[in-house]
């Protein structure tokens, strides 16, 4: 088995590794420099890891997947998302970008973990304790979708017509038709390409240019300055030392930034 995961700001990897310790199995980021091709026709079942944007899949992830298209032919594949609440079908729609029959899901699973957006109003900081908890249900989930994945038990969590019908409502409005690689130019994600602001409290120290998963940055000159690229990861604005950069037009400069806690939680066994 083989995971491949993309992970903004810590989340996913958790749950990727987390699903990766439990069921032996290899685990890449997709950002990583190997070959993926080699590493897609040696397994099986591959399980795709990514955090959940307007109930659709961030689009590194998309374009990963195309590049990958004829290599996932005939793979089962495992889902497994992380969402700050409710996305609906945010499993259910990696499947879209798929013939039908190519592949075959076994096994889909959302996880709830803490919100990482700290420059809008309307999104408040988890408590430390908030954080844990949510951290402790995850691994408890995990451990139970392993068990499950092991016996042989197909779950299908987003799969169903009314998560199908909320995915859509948020989707539309965030990527345009999920079936499309590329965003709709209406979308707010095809918008928030060009929606990276650095603010004058930025030094030019170039970690956000060293940790962009698009290289959507560079250092020109002495000057930090976007190529129009950005996919809304909120990795930059997060770990910023100056806290220097917003994106997708919430220009407020963040009040907290996010950072995965050491959690350890019970071990799994």
């Amino acid at each position: 088995m083989l995971t491949l995961y993309f992970s903004a700001t810590g989340n996913t990897k958790y749950i990727a590794e987390l699903f990766s310790t439990q069921m032996n199995a290899k685990c890449i980021s997709i950002e990583e420099d190997t070959d993926f091709s080699h590493e897609i026709n040696n397994h099986d079942t591959i399980a795709f890891c990514y955090p959940i944007y307007g109930s659709r899949v961030p689009r590194n992830m998309r374009e990963f997947v195309e590049k990958h298209m004829s290599e996932l032919h005939g793979k089962k594949i495992i889902i497994l998302i992380t969402q700050m609440m409710f996305s609906g079908d945010g499993a259910r729609v990696f499947t879209d970008m798929f013939r039908e029959g190519a592949i075959e899901v076994v096994y889909a699973e959302h996880f709830n973990l803490p919100n990482n957006i700290g420059n809008t109003p309307l999104l408040r900081k988890s408590s430390d304790k908030s954080i844990e908890r949510q951290f402790m249900k995850a691994e408890a989930k995990m451990l139970l979708a392993c068990q499950n994945i092991k016996n042989g038990i197909v779950i299908k969590r987003g799969f169903s017509s009314f998560s199908k019908a909320l995915g859509y409502v948020q989707g539309r409005a965030w990527q345009g038709d999920s079936k499309n690689i590329n965003p709709n130019p209406k979308s707010i994600e095809a918008k928030a390409k060009d929606g990276v602001k650095i603010h004058k409290e930025c030094t030019s120290c170039g970690l956000c240019v060293k940790i962009c998963p698009v290289n959507n940055l560079e250092n020109d000159e002495g000057k930090i300055k976007a190529k129009g690229d950005c996919i809304i990861c909120y990795r930059c604005v997060n770990r910023c030392p100056h806290r220097a950069i917003t994106v997708m037009g919430f220009h407020i400069r963040p009040r907290w930034q996010y950072q995965v806690p050491d959690y350890k939680g019970g071990n799994l066994k």
